[in-house]
């Protein structure tokens, strides 16, 4: 059984918490095969560690596919900011600019 609100207690309507896309999705693009003589480009939020991390990630995928090359983040800014805007409308020509391949994107906690 199901107990009766008093005027006392709050009456809420239920929502679906999901609500309607804000976008359109898409399918992703392929993965790259074969990261050898491959152009990586580093986007950083420079929140947490990535002046850490990315020479880590560089390592390590250089000595797996020795002739991979990297786009260093401070090549595209910090992409959460006060300039944010600007400079992720930037990438995409960026990106371009430098024959960027593939992209290590959203280091974080």
């Amino acid at each position: 059984m199901t107990a009766r609100p008093t005027l006392s207690e709050a009456v809420y309507d239920v929502v679906w918490p999901l609500g309607k896309p804000a976008y359109d999705t898409r399918s992703p693009n392929a993965r790259v095969a074969d990261l050898n003589n491959k152009v990586i480009g580093e986007l950083w939020d420079y929140l947490f560690r990535g002046e850490e991390i990315f020479p880590v990630l560089r390592e390590r995928l250089k000595a797996r596919f020795p002739g991979i090359r990297f786009v260093a983040y401070d090549v595209f800014g910090n992409v959460h900011g006060p300039q944010q805007r600007e400079l992720v409308a930037r990438v995409p020509e960026l990106l371009k600019q430098h024959e960027v391949d593939a992209v290590i994107s959203a280091i974080g906690a």
